[in-house]
């Protein structure tokens, strides 16, 4: 009876040791997410879920890329904002909001950050020098580099294009003038 006393006991305490370990592990898994924030995002967080925009009423959902906004009473999650919003997200104050949908009582987080609306000179990611970023700056600097590369070779496929829409469009003037001057000939030998 004592050695399977002592078995529950023991067995009890692994449980409970396995139990603490999971309990442990989820209170320390704290993600970094610096390199998922947009460049036009505040510095100083390691991690932001949502940039709340008090100018506009509108969220920026960080790690899905895309804009939270409201549309005829339902929010909505696009990759870009409505026309109707006019803002530069550059200069606009955002509020970072590490919570769950904040959406879902917006009237409470447009109360809690009713102060900031209007507000300008917030330290934006893409003119840090912090060294947390520097990453985030190389892969800037790539993407701009590739974007050139590519605004380039547009410009040059650009030129090509617009010199063959010239040749065709002499060459159909060309072909008009023909046309006109067999015309004028066909009608002149029917007189």
């Amino acid at each position: 009876m004592i050695n399977n006393m002592k078995k529950l006991i023991f067995a009890a305490a692994l449980l409970l040791a396995c139990f603490s370990n999971k309990i442990a592990n989820a209170q320390i898994s704290l993600s970094i997410n610096i390199g998922s924030q947009p460049d036009w995002g505040p510095v100083g967080y390691d991690h932001a879920d949502y940039y709340y925009m008090p100018d506009i009423d509108a969220y920026y959902d960080v790690t899905n890329h895309l804009y939270v906004y409201n549309d005829n009473n339902v929010w909505v999650h696009r990759a870009y904002l409505p026309e109707r919003y006019h803002f530069d997200r550059y200069k606009t104050y955002k509020v970072v909001v590490n919570e769950r949908n904040p959406w879902e009582h917006a009237a409470e987080v447009r109360t809690r950050y009713a102060s900031y609306r209007g507000r300008s000179g917030q330290a934006i990611i893409r003119d840090s020098h912090d060294a947390r970023y520097k990453n985030h700056y190389r892969e800037v600097a790539e993407h701009n580099r590739k974007v050139a590369v590519r605004n380039s070779k547009v410009a040059h496929h650009n030129a090509v294009v617009a010199k063959h829409n010239r040749k065709v469009a002499v060459h159909n003037a060309k072909k008009a003038h023909n046309v006109r001057q067999q015309e004028k000939k066909e009608h002149e030998r029917h007189r």
